[in-house]
């Protein structure tokens, strides 16, 4: 397996309690490991005044520099080193693209603070790589936990597609990374490496690959994501405000808007897989009181909700839709491009938008 050197790029802000736990995890398989920490301005409102974290992730990492690092992997990146002089990197693209930039390894793994995968997962990729140096990209399928490790978020949009995250990819000399969302790297002819020798997401949750997100677990967690989605452009209206933490999440109000996407209907369910150890020993520290800003929502909410027949029942009725949703998208996409193929999509757009604005 020496012929895999992956460089995992994280970038973050208020990354606490994930940040250590998530290096501790992807060290052993790291040639490289560089983190690009602080805020662009749709996040200005959760981070310090000087574009850094205000819980002390940026410490931490540097304690992790000195006390965790013998074979020298790591790498921390600020706004700062890159020119930025007020501490803030312009935007989401370029901290990608400030890890990317550095990457000497040959396969680049994104990785966010509170995504984890288990360690037989990592080693069957590199193996899947190793065996089959032409694969260029894979993705892998999310499960997503919220409000502790025993339930787990699923809904419309997600089985659309949103719950399948780009995540590694080949890396060589003339490659870029384009864009942050969605990750998006060519090659040094410019295509797509998506559109190359990728590995879909679908075909690893079939052998048993996850990416273990921990998006739902803690408060104040989500409360930040909630307060930068509301400023950040890309959202323009589709995630919510802290009055989503408090009305679906902190209390349960809406139990099908779950999802932060709140526009598409999600809902919850009972899990029964395991963990990556490492997160079930967070979870321990945290109980443990070791992060005194760190609380737990807990589940009992939960609990009495999934237990209810009513509930199970829509849940069985929006999965009997669900194929019916996706014959709707394809057979729209299906006359956009018809339509765009005749030269009337401009058209159709502009008529739609005067409509829109009539009285």
């Amino acid at each position: 397996m020496d012929n895999v050197k992956i460089t995992f790029g994280m970038i973050v802000l208020n990354g606490e309690p994930f940040v250590r736990y998530n290096l501790r995890s992807i060290y052993p398989f790291a040639h490289e490991i560089i983190v690009v920490e602080g805020a662009c301005p749709a996040a200005s409102n959760v981070a310090r005044s000087d574009g850094h974290s205000r819980d002390g992730t940026l410490e931490r990492l540097r304690q992790f520099l000195e006390f965790e690092d013998p074979e020298c992997k790591m790498q921390i990146v600020t706004a700062e080193i890159e020119g930025h002089a007020n501490g803030f990197w312009p935007e989401k693209d370029e901290m990608s693209q400030a890890y990317a930039n550095r990457a000497t390894g040959n396969y680049l793994w994104q990785v966010d603070s509170d995504e984890f995968y288990k360690t037989e997962d990592i080693n069957s990729v590199i193996k899947m790589l190793t065996e089959n140096p032409s694969i260029s990209e894979i993705s892998f399928r999310t499960i997503t936990f919220w409000g502790g490790l025993n339930f787990k978020v699923d809904g419309i949009l997600l089985r659309l597609g949103d719950q399948d995250f780009h995540r590694l990819f080949s890396w060589k000399k003339g490659y870029k990374y384009l864009t942050h969302r969605p990750p998006t790297v060519v090659n040094e002819q410019g295509v797509n490496l998506l559109n190359q020798n990728s590995i879909p997401a679908k075909k690893l949750a079939k052998i048993g690959i996850f990416l273990y997100h921990y998006e739902y677990l803690f408060p104040i967690q989500v409360y930040n994501k909630a307060n930068y989605y509301a400023n950040a452009p890309h959202c323009k209206g589709l995630r919510p405000s802290r009055i989503w933490v408090d009305d679906c999440y902190m209390n349960l109000s809406k139990p099908f808007r779950v999802h932060n996407i709140h526009r598409w209907l999600s809902w919850l369910e009972p899990y029964s897989g395991t963990h990556p150890p490492i997160v079930v020993n967070m979870l321990s520290d945290v109980e443990a009181k070791k992060f005194v800003e760190i609380t737990i929502r807990g589940e009992l909410d939960i609990e009495k909700l999934a237990i209810s027949r009513l509930y199970r029942i829509k849940i069985i009725m929006l999965k009997i839709s669900i194929p019916f949703i996706k014959m709707y998208f394809n057979f729209r996409s299906i006359l956009r491009n018809f339509a765009i193929k005749l030269g009337l999509w401009s058209h159709i757009k502009s008529i739609k938008q005067k409509f829109y604005s009539m009285d």
